[in-house]
């Protein structure tokens, strides 16, 4: 069986990121080692064993490829990732309370409720719950 095991996001800033990713949206760091070059390698995961074997790399966004794809995701409005959560209103709440900006507030989008927010790296990045 094949299982996703790391994704990347690009960011404009790999400890800007870190910061927002655990601090703000509460995910864990999983990995942060130096590497040898301009950028740490960091990964991050869900808190409390959650999906433990899966991990969030923080990639640098300003490469040649990166910067026009990252760009162009974020000027067509386009998430550059979807997060799933309990309680998309609850975390609204709770992220908009910490100054997080949301493009797109909670509202009915197919078989979920869905909402977007800027994550100030240069993403944006869609939360998701599924009906009820």
């Amino acid at each position: 069986m094949i299982k996703v095991a790391m994704t990347s996001v690009f960011v404009d800033d790999i400890e800007r990121a870190h910061t927002f990713y655990t601090e703000v949206l509460g995910f864990e760091t999983r990995v942060r080692m130096d590497v040898g070059g301009p950028h740490p390698f960091v990964t991050v995961g869900a808190p409390e064993g959650a999906q433990a074997d899966l991990q969030l790399l923080l990639e640098p966004g300003d490469g040649p490829i990166a910067e026009p794809y990252r760009t162009s995701l974020y000027d067509a409005g386009l998430p550059c990732i979807v997060f799933s959560v309990d309680d998309l209103h609850a975390e609204h709440t709770r992220l908009t309370t910490l100054g997080v900006h949301f493009t797109h507030p909670p509202q009915p989008q197919g078989p979920v409720l869905a909402a977007v927010l800027d994550d100030t790296v240069g993403n944006l990045i869609q939360l998701i719950q599924p009906k009820r």
